[in-house]
């Protein structure tokens, strides 16, 4: 079974509040089993235009695993806590599997 990764270009515009999103989100990735892989990290762009304001990077042990995690009601109660605060672009890959 394949790892599957969360990678997030998160962009908001108040600060304060997302600190409770992150707070719930954090528990809400521990509780499925998730591993932050980046999150917030300074990064360098080598080619193209993408300018994240945030990039995080999320590991799951499956696609399914990561599916239940942002299903899950944790991670909606995170959601709800940065509802008109920012906006996430958002996609769930699965890793290289030889």
């Amino acid at each position: 079974m394949a790892k599957a990764y969360l990678v997030v270009d998160a962009k908001s515009t108040d600060p304060e509040r997302m600190i409770e999103y992150r707070r719930l989100s954090s528990i809400a990735v521990e509780q499925h089993g998730g591993r932050f892989l980046v999150r917030g990290a300074p990064y360098e762009v080598l080619e193209g235009g993408w300018l994240p304001q945030r990039l995080v990077v999320i590991e799951f042990d499956s696609r399914e695993k990561a599916k239940a995690f942002y299903d899950s009601p944790e991670y909606v109660a995170a959601r709800k806590a940065r509802a008109g605060v920012s906006s996430f672009d958002m996609v769930l890959v699965e890793g290289y599997s030889t």
